[in-house]
């Protein structure tokens, strides 16, 4: 059975959706265990703001094609971020395990607002294009932030763990 185009993109925008419910899981049992790592505590919860944002604007795509978000990959996706946040909790180097695989997730994040944008554009949801753009852009921030704050969130684990104080989280 062949799908429309409309089809694809709407499964797509559902997709994104359930996405940034596991961007906010995952996100937000991070940001319940972060104490020696202030400006990535303040930026992540910046960032959990903006993905909130983002999903309301996917909410906002959704309504208007006459659909909604799936609340079944909702809430695997959100389980699922849970899990993974959870997963790194008893290594020594947590901070730096989270880091990378955030800055991971980011770009998981990024291609697939590009692929949306493509799937917009092939629907010809000119009302979509600037929404997707706006949480791309975010996106792409936060991305950028996580790599350049990288050496440096490494170098204090190193000079925190060679210390003896709390290192990991």
């Amino acid at each position: 059975m062949a799908e429309s185009v409309q089809d694809i993109y709407i499964a797509g925008l559902r997709n994104a959706h359930a996405l940034e419910v596991q961007a906010m899981q995952l996100l937000e049992r991070q940001v319940e265990r972060i104490d020696s790592y202030p400006e990535m505590l303040g930026r992540m919860k910046q960032h959990i703001e903006e993905s909130r944002t983002q999903s309301q604007r996917l909410e906002q795509i959704l309504d208007r094609l006459g659909s909604s978000n799936s609340t079944l990959k909702d809430l695997g996706t959100g389980l699922m971020g849970n899990l993974a946040a959870m997963a790194h909790v008893p290594m020594q180097d947590e901070i730096l395990k989270n880091t990378f695989a955030n800055y991971a997730f980011e770009h998981f994040e990024i291609a697939s607002y590009r692929g949306l944008l493509e799937m917009a554009k092939a629907a010809g949801d000119q009302a979509g294009v600037p929404l997707l753009e706006q949480s791309l852009q975010e996106e792409v921030q936060m991305a950028e932030w996580i790599g350049q704050n990288l050496p440096a969130t490494v170098q204090k684990y190193i000079a925190l763990e060679t210390s003896g104080q709390k290192s990991g989280i």
